[in-house]
């Protein structure tokens, strides 16, 4: 790990932590550095496996993840889902050449770029002010379905049930990433519907929620696709909520 950074120039100007992903030694080296020049604090990682072994170690908590698009080994789209695991900061690819069709990120940086250019991508991607779909006075699970759930059956059985939802979050959430990416409104509406049966069927709320709205934008009566960065957002909360929960009131 390569850390470097004017800490309290990047507090004054509340600029976010950049953690920066490339195995290319002089692009990276240059792009730390102008990056440090205009106050960003900067962590550098060589690989993806790295950068996640810095994220699981929570040596740092990025405000945003600059990978190039062509990594050796772990890398595309299954990079993306990886550091999706780990961070709720936008992910914007970086490269010499043209944006690489396939991978679904936040964003896209033309090598080389400036600190300028990473802000004016930043400030396009933040969601308007206030927009939020997540109720904070909803609970992330229905305590009514918990306590039935446990009159049911052993805490452990409880326990993989809402395991296997958590997984099923995880494998749905790039899926959906890409069904917007590609504008397939059908395949939106089926993970939406998807999502808020088998959350709603659990007891999952805020989850259900979000997919019962993800389905409604994608049916064209609420307007909301122009703010799926918003609800996706929202929708990894909702995940890390349950993982959460789960810790809590079902340790292993």
């Amino acid at each position: 790990m390569h850390t470097r950074g004017m800490f309290q120039l990047a507090q004054d100007r509340e600029l976010p932590v950049v953690l920066l992903i490339d195995d290319d030694l002089v692009s990276r080296e240059v792009s730390a550095t102008l990056l440090t020049l205009s106050g960003y604090t900067v962590h550098t990682a060589e690989k993806g496996p790295a950068a996640l072994e810095m994220l699981d170690g929570g040596a740092i908590r990025p405000g945003v993840v600059l990978m190039d698009v062509q990594l050796p080994g772990l890398s595309g789209n299954e990079l993306v889902s990886e550091l999706r695991a780990r961070t709720r900061a936008p992910i914007f690819l970086i490269s010499a050449s043209a944006a690489r069709p396939g991978v679904v990120a936040d964003g896209y940086l033309r090598k080389p770029f400036d600190a300028d250019s990473l802000r004016r991508l930043m400030e396009g991607h933040k969601p308007k002010a206030g927009m939020s779909f997540l109720d904070p006075q909803q609970p992330v699970i229905s305590p009514q379905i918990l306590a039935k759930l446990r009159k049911m059956m052993p805490e452990p059985a409880v326990r993989e049930i809402y395991s296997a939802l958590i997984a099923d979050l995880s494998q749905r959430i790039p899926a959906l990433e890409t069904a917007i990416a590609k504008k397939d409104a059908a395949e939106v509406r089926r993970i939406g519907h998807a999502i808020k049966g088998g959350c709603g069927m659990a007891g999952a709320l805020q989850a259900a929620r979000l997919g019962a709205l993800l389905e409604s934008a994608a049916a064209g009566r609420d307007n909301q696709l122009d703010n799926s960065a918003a609800l996706l957002r929202d929708l990894r909360a909702a995940a890390q909520g349950l993982e959460r929960m789960l810790d809590a009131e079902l340790p292993a």
